[in-house]
């Protein structure tokens, strides 16, 4: 059950949206890449939770990744508590990913700063082994795993990341996967009422973004991330 990259979103769509043509990038170079979204969307304007949850699918497809889980916490209400820590614990010990990605550290959508500080302290907390945890699938008492890194990707804010990366040979299939939320974003003929994510301007604000990243970093297009410790390199020339 181990694989190298966890990717963590408060709703379905976040990690799309966010880090979507990293997730691509990764796995067509044979890396391991599981999703956890950690709550329907079930408070969503447009659509329902069970539309999401069907749009969420098609978007692991195209995505690629080997598993998608819902953990199903209360959409707004998020809380970092010893119960929600724990229960994000258990999967990160039963992955084992080395590397775990997560919502921004601050947002305009009150989940994802909470989510993002949430998943970090469980990365923490997954390492100390007098936290004890049963498997998800026995009553074996798990072993103790903190990832190497974790990443935080960049959402509605205009935060300035720390790295990028460049997903220039990605960015379609990253946005037929946004798209894959048929109910959340822009729509012609949508009759459902309009949100501030279901503008035409939203929609091409995330293929922007990349663009202008990958300006800024002499390719493309790029995807921001902000790192909890400062990365180190082996050489000068690894830098692109």
């Amino acid at each position: 059950m181990k694989i190298d990259i966890l990717a963590f979103g408060a709703h379905p769509d976040d990690v799309e949206l966010s880090c979507g043509g990293t997730i691509i990038k990764e796995i067509q170079r044979g890396k391991t890449v599981g999703v956890i979204d950690l709550t329907k969307g079930e408070l969503g304007t447009r659509g329902t939770s069970q539309t999401r949850a069907n749009e969420a699918s098609i978007a692991a497809s195209i995505l690629g990744v080997s598993f998608r889980k819902n953990l199903s916490f209360a959409d707004g209400f998020i809380v970092n508590d010893k119960s929600h820590q724990l229960e994000v614990i258990k999967l990160i010990r039963h992955h084992q990913p080395e590397i775990v990605l997560c919502n921004a550290i601050e947002d305009r959508h009150i989940d994802h700063g909470i989510a993002s500080k949430l998943v970090s302290d469980a990365c923490f907390l997954s390492g100390l082994i007098k936290i004890e945890t049963k498997s998800l699938d026995s009553q074996d008492v798990q072993e103790p795993w903190r990832p190497k890194s974790i990443y935080h990707y960049i959402q509605w804010k205009a935060l300035d990341p720390d790295f990028v990366v460049d997903i220039s040979e990605h960015i379609d299939q990253k946005m037929e996967a946004v798209m894959a939320y048929s109910t959340q974003f822009y729509d012609s003929k949508s009759k459902e009422p309009d949100t501030p994510i279901s503008s035409k301007n939203f929609i091409d604000s995330v293929r922007y973004r990349a663009a202008d990243l990958g300006r800024l970093s002499g390719t493309s297009y790029a995807e921001g991330f902000n790192v909890e410790r400062l990365p180190a390199i082996d050489s000068l020339f690894d830098l692109k």
